[in-house]
């Protein structure tokens, strides 16, 4: 028992014979699998045209019709992989325990995923593409902006794949913020001289990252801590006993096991399943803006609303604008705008004049067609870009509190509520479509994945209360950063988490497998980050 991973050298291997393989597989897997995936792919077609007929949208030409679905299909492959790795966390414990058996578990786990994905707010998703630069979201239907999508999208699924091809529990989260940089760097590095181009979104990226970092310490030692407590409580000693064979445990332990899965694959599917919906609403935007631009489910009765706040806006913007600004156009006003952002200047007597322009205009178009459903197709993309960019320079005035007043501050915070109502949602469809990949990528890949998580962090094999117990720190750290919409690495938490209690039991932790865990952590991000600017910079020279 001292090193498992010396003992069983093939564990976890295609076709080894391992006591996880859950026996031969059922004959239904197939035609089930078969069946979501041709469902889930008709629902999208069928909710993509339903949208698009209904926003009075004309039909896309044949070469853009094949782009978005093109696109579409690699951000539902990034979360297929995601399955891979993020869900089979969500199953490890409960079938390495045996629990439940594997067909069992994988469908349980992709049914939770899928409320999950359907619960879920969308701030997460509106967090990745915060991170994006200004350029390439607004004009994300140009080649810029599809060179972006498959950059970022085809670099994290390729760095997914590679890891866990060698059973490493990487993160999808890690992969695609750090893909994400890799986009913004090499957009800014390929600017022509003397005009400035938005980067990195430092400032929104830093906060991620951060949460990335504390997310898995925190998993670690409250796991650790969690464990010590159910030891101190719960004086059972079954419960701290590793499985047996194929052996299931009592069923009072069974309830609590398949009670924890349950919990991390409804928080996993309302946290990480939003990233590839975020990406998807991009690819939407850029190809179809005149059904997605906008968010036509506003109802009307809320226009006043919108308006008001549109107007309360401009006049705190008119407060801090130059005494003597000439007033601006709304096409100038927007150059202005974006190149303060770009020279991080928006606090500038100039930009809060434009920012005023942009706010007038807004409103004055609102209001003028009575309701975002009303807005004519030709204008929904112009309106969203100005609300778009109008959000964003309210978010850096925020963060330099100094330059207004509390009032004032509470006024475009409600603004911003506003612009992003308007601009920030997720169709029914694509939340569908994602949860179904999910779930059929869990019911894929899972085997490599429970097998290092059960035994190949610890030395010794993974008890019934170490896997409920990191389940448990798991599922509450997922759920609170998804109320905060921090994306985080479910792979992550729960792999510290499981060490954590590894450590707690004074059982100690392999070398190898934590070196391995340690090192696709480290790598992530630098290797995402060079393979999707080289894939950006490839991607723009194609479009």
């Amino acid at each position: 028992m001292s090193d498992i991973a010396a003992s069983r050298q093939g564990l976890g291997s295609p076709g080894s014979g391992d006591r996880h393989s859950g026996g031969p597989r059922h004959w239904a897997t197939v035609p089930v699998f078969a069946l979501l995936l041709v469902c889930g792919l008709g629902y999208a077609v069928y909710g993509l045209v339903a949208d698009m007929q209904d926003a009075g949208s004309s039909p896309l030409a044949i070469g853009a019709f094949l782009l978005l679905g093109i696109a579409l299909l690699i951000a539902l492959g990034f979360e297929f992989v995601n399955g891979f790795h993020d869900t089979a966390n969500a199953v490890a414990t409960v079938i390495y325990t045996n629990s439940l058996p594997p067909t069992i578990a994988v469908v349980w786990s992709g049914f939770f995923n899928f409320l999950g994905v359907l619960t879920s707010s969308g701030a997460v998703a509106y967090a990745i593409i915060a991170l994006l630069p200004n350029d390439l979201v607004l004009n994300v239907g140009s080649g810029a902006g599809f060179a972006m999508i498959f950059a970022l999208l085809l670099s994290a699924i390729g760095w997914n794949l590679l890891t866990w091809w060698f059973g490493i529990p990487n993160s999808s989260s890690h992969a695609l913020i750090g893909s994400v940089i890799g986009v913004g760097l090499a957009n800014q590095l390929m600017a022509p001289a003397g005009h400035p181009t938005a980067g990195v979104q430092w400032g929104a990226a830093i906060g991620v990252l951060k949460g990335l970092l504390f997310s898995p310490v925190a998993g670690f030692v409250l796991a650790a801590l969690l464990l010590l407590i159910m030891k101190a409580v719960i004086r059972s000693k079954k419960l701290y006993e590793a499985p047996e064979g194929r052996n299931p445990p009592p069923l009072w332990i069974r309830a609590i096991l398949v009670l924890t899965c349950t919990s991390v694959s409804f928080a996993h599917g309302g946290n990480d399943g939003q990233k590839g919906m975020g990406l998807i609403m991009l690819i939407l935007i850029g190809v179809a803006p005149t059904a997605f631009a906008l968010n036509r489910t506003v109802p009307e009765s809320h226009t006043p609303t919108f308006v008001a706040a549109s107007k309360n806006a401009a006049a705190v913007f008119d407060a801090h604008a130059a005494q003597d600004a000439t007033k601006v156009e709304a096409a100038e006003a927007r150059q202005r705008v974006d190149d303060a952002l770009n020279k991080k200047t928006i606090s500038s007597p100039e930009a809060f004049a434009a920012l005023s322009t942009l706010a007038h205009t807004i409103a004055d178009e609102v209001h003028s067609y009575g309701a975002f459903s009303r807005v004519p197709a030709a204008e929904s993309a112009n309106i969203r870009n100005d609300m778009y960019l109008t959000d964003a320079a309210v978010t850096a005035l925020a963060k330099n509190p100094g330059s207004l007043s509390a009032d004032e501050t509470k006024t475009l915070k409600a603004y911003k509520a506003e612009l992003e109502q308007g601009t920030r949602f997720i169709p029914t469809w694509v939340k569908v479509s994602v949860a179904i990949a999910l779930g059929l990528g869990t019911m894929v890949g899972w085997k490599r994945i429970v097998t290092t998580v059960g035994e190949r962090i610890g030395k010794t094999h993974l008890s019934y209360a170490q896997g409920a117990a990191s389940e448990i720190v798991a599922a509450a750290t997922i759920s609170m950063a998804e109320v905060w919409g921090l994306p985080v690495s479910t792979t992550h938490i729960l792999s510290s988490g499981v060490a954590g209690t590894m450590v707690a039991q004074g059982s100690g932790l392999q070398r190898s497998t934590i070196v391995k865990l340690a090192s696709a952590w480290i790598l992530t991000l630098p290797v995402a980050i060079a393979l999707s600017g080289l894939l950006f910079f490839v991607f723009r020279e194609i479009f």
